[in-house]
């Protein structure tokens, strides 16, 4: 695969990126329905998305902006003070989805990142959910 086949570069490089990025804190400091993972953020947003920004260049092929400021991300340990389950997992994923949905994407390139996304996203679940009952 050449370098210029990734998702990253797909998106629109750093550009791109940074603008989904921004967009997507931009719609989870708005959503009402987004509030109890906008709770999980600090005030001011700049550093999450400067971070996740970092973290999503690499993660979808692009430089290893996270990684060469940081050390390995162990993105799961990080999160561990964080109680995310299936809902805030969804509602990452809701915020995602429109950012995505808002930038200029075609098709194709958002089924693909969604999925990664909700690869990611899923990972950082460390909170068991109660068992359904019938």
């Amino acid at each position: 695969m050449a370098e210029t086949d990734t998702l990253y570069h797909a998106l629109g490089g750093a550009t791109g990126l940074r603008r989904l990025v921004d967009h997507f804190y931009e719609i989870m400091d708005q959503r009402a329905d987004a509030r109890t993972i906008r709770r999980l953020h600090p005030r001011d947003l700049s550093r999450p998305a400067e971070k996740l920004f970092m973290y999503l260049s690499g993660y979808l092929g692009g430089p290893n902006l996270f990684i060469e400021k940081f050390g390995h991300p162990r993105l799961r340990a990080r999160h561990l003070p964080f109680s995310i389950g299936i809902p805030e997992r969804d509602q990452w994923l809701s915020c995602m989805a429109q950012a995505l949905a808002d930038h200029d994407t075609d098709d194709l390139l958002r089924q693909a990142l969604m999925q990664a996304f909700s690869e990611l996203a899923d990972h950082m679940r460390n909170r068991p959910e109660p068992e359904e009952t019938p």
